[in-house]
């Protein structure tokens, strides 16, 4: 039947949102599915479901399985997210509480919705700005770092240092912020303070496949603390009993993060890529795809691991504030490679055929990284997300496990991966 696709010939066996997803699907992907190699009507169901798994890439349940029409996708809401780097190039995570509508129990980086209230107004969502990096993501950014952190990335209008606010003024402002009943601009003012846009770095933007009912456009960014004179890679700002003195600016405190009261977070806490990566593989936290994605670049640059994959190998002892700075270096470089650059890079990930029509053995799914989404592809500008790699996860009911970053074309062409062994297809 699908080879009927490329031919010509009649599709009336075919529903029409089976063949309009199937043309959706990157150029190899539909080129291997209408070959000799994929073309039963066995084969044809496969790729369906591998068609309903795109949805469990971004952490929903799984579209119905009729193929009749339904309503249109929905409109990607707008928001931000922050990879925050400690002091000694650890990064934050929160866990989210167990009935959250999103990602329930999962770790995720703080972030969430843009707030036209807050944060001011986006293009419509058929403008092209829609998906791209603006002040109103980062203003967005910001305030939701400090709601459900309560890490202020702010400076002072007087010195342009981190802006510094007495606990107690803090957590009232969360609470005010959270409730709508300030704007965040104007309490940052009162307390003499402006948001750091300027420091946010654009790392990706992830667009919600088509098939999922709720779907987000969401810019990630990373943000540096200032970092420590030296310290243990595998300590952080752990128990409250940082002093704050070693940092860029003499006597400056960088607040211990906190959850938000239980409103949507359990925990919040900084650790190594790596130690994230790890305690995910071995089944102890939740991550899903995006941020094991992220973690894992973040983790190339600061890690000083033997190889990509090592995660359990990170070395404990002290580095000093020269590395430190030195491995910053290298991500911010890093992040200003690739074409487009990682700065620019829009990913909506897409579950890619099983090769040879068989579903993999460890029950896992690869996830393709080069589709930006189709209102990014609208845009006709080119824009896509990462060719070269994908990330390997088998959904559970209680969420994403057995997650790995390959190389994105092994599963169907028989490469070897360039990444360890642990992650070979």
């Amino acid at each position: 039947m699908l080879k009927n696709l490329t031919n010509g010939a009649s599709n009336s066996a075919l529903p029409t949102s089976f063949i309009t997803r199937f043309l959706q699907l990157p150029a190899p992907i539909r080129s291997f599915a209408t070959s000799h190699h994929f073309g039963t009507e066995q084969d044809d169901k496969l790729l369906t479901e591998a068609l309903r798994g795109q949805t469990a890439s971004n952490g929903f349940p799984p579209i119905m399985a009729s193929t009749k029409d339904k309503k249109p996708p929905s409109i990607p809401k707008p928001s931000a997210s922050v990879l925050l780097i400690s002091p000694t190039n650890q990064v934050l995570l929160l866990q989210r509480v167990k009935q959250s509508s999103a990602f329930p129990s999962a770790h995720v980086f703080p972030g969430g919705n843009v707030s036209p209230s807050h944060d001011g107004d986006l293009p419509a969502p058929d403008h092209p700005d829609r998906h791209t990096d603006n002040p109103v993501y980062r203003l967005a950014a910001v305030r939701e770092t400090f709601e459900e952190s309560g890490i202020l990335l702010a400076r002072n209008n007087g010195f342009g240092r981190l802006l510094e606010v007495p606990e107690a003024e803090r957590e009232e402002g969360r609470k005010l912020i959270h409730g709508n009943r300030v704007p965040f601009t104007t309490w940052l003012a009162q307390k003499g303070g402006r948001a750091d846009v300027e420091g946010l770095v654009p790392f990706t933007r992830w667009v919600t496949p088509t098939n999922v009912p709720k779907r987000f456009t969401t810019q990630m960014y990373l943000y540096f603390l200032p970092t420590l004179s030296s310290a243990p890679i595998t300590e952080g700002l752990r128990d409250g009993n940082n002093d704050g003195n070693d940092d860029e600016a003499e006597g400056q405190r960088i607040p211990v993060p906190t959850t938000d009261g239980g409103l949507e977070h359990t925990t919040a806490r900084f650790l190594p890529a790596s130690a994230w990566l790890r305690l995910a593989q071995e089944g102890r936290i939740i991550l899903f795809p995006p941020q094991f994605f992220l973690l894992h670049q973040v983790a190339q640059h600061f890690d000083a691991l033997p190889s990509p994959t090592a995660y359990g190998l990170i070395s404990r002892d002290a580095v000093p504030r020269e590395e430190l700075e030195a491995r910053r270096k290298r991500l911010l470089a890093f992040v200003e490679t690739g074409e487009p650059p990682w700065t620019e890079k829009c990913i909506s990930p897409t579950v890619m055929a099983p090769r040879d029509g068989k579903r993999r053995e460890d029950g896992r799914v690869v996830l393709g990284l080069q589709r930006p989404g189709p209102e990014v592809e609208a845009e006709g500008t080119g824009r896509k997300g990462v060719e070269g790699e994908c990330v390997l996860v088998e959904f559970k009911k209680d969420g994403p496990r057995k997650l790995a970053v390959g190389d994105q074309y092994q599963p169907f062409l028989g490469f070897s991966s360039p990444l360890s062994d642990e992650t070979r297809f």
